[in-house]
């Protein structure tokens, strides 16, 4: 048992060592190959439509910026439309075309029919739609006094990227719209915040099968 200790002391450090550097070389060249193509085939967003929903703050007023700079035509939905009108301007300086607000609530059905249709309407086609409205919370699940906050964050966090969808898929032609969901960190009080999300990515992913 002594030998066989030994010759494995002998032999498992140097060996892990050339894995870990093949290894590592072999990510290090596969990385480069992801950046290389991605760069390649970056999507020209100039003049392009994009739809944002939950586009009054966080993730979703970000992503507006992002396609501002690249000089996209923005579309922000959000119920705060007092918060969309700053955000438009500051959009407009960073570089898109045209910028328009629409004031609505992404859990009702025929307000996403709306605001879909309305950006059809004036652009003519819808290219990305870029779904970042989200509900999340700060207390534990065991610490929940009223379960009425749980359907009311699945409406949100669910139905609110499935209606968007839902009726954006059906009119772009020739070209078909991109459907993006936009994603939040969850932690470890956030158990509903990911089951709804989990439930929204799995949605994504059995469409695009």
């Amino acid at each position: 048992m002594d030998l066989v200790n030994a010759v494995l002391n002998f032999v498992v450090p140097p060996a892990s060592m050339i894995i870990v550097a093949f290894a590592w070389s072999t990510i290090s060249f596969l990385h480069a190959l992801e950046w290389f193509f991605k760069t390649l085939y970056r999507e020209n967003m100039e003049n392009k439509v994009v739809l944002i929903t939950g586009a009054s703050s966080a993730i979703g007023e970000q992503l507006a910026y992002e396609y501002a700079r690249r000089k996209a035509n923005l579309v922000l939905v959000a119920r705060r439309e007092n918060r969309l009108w700053g955000i438009k301007e500051n959009a407009r300086l960073l570089g898109a075309k045209h910028v328009l607000v629409m004031a609505a609530d992404v859990v009702k059905e025929e307000e996403c029919r709306r605001f879909i249709s309305d950006t059809i309407s004036y652009f003519g086609h819808l290219h990305h739609l870029v779904n970042t409205a989200s509900l999340g919370h700060n207390f534990y699940f065991e610490e929940a006094t009223d379960p009425a906050v749980f359907p009311h964050m699945m409406d949100i966090n669910f139905w609110g990227n499935v209606y968007p969808t839902c009726v954006a898929l059906p009119y772009p032609r020739p070209n078909p719209c991109r459907c993006i969901h936009g994603e939040l960190a969850s932690y470890a009080k956030d158990e509903p915040l990911c089951g709804s999300k989990g439930g929204c990515g799995q949605f994504l992913r059995d469409l695009k099968i």
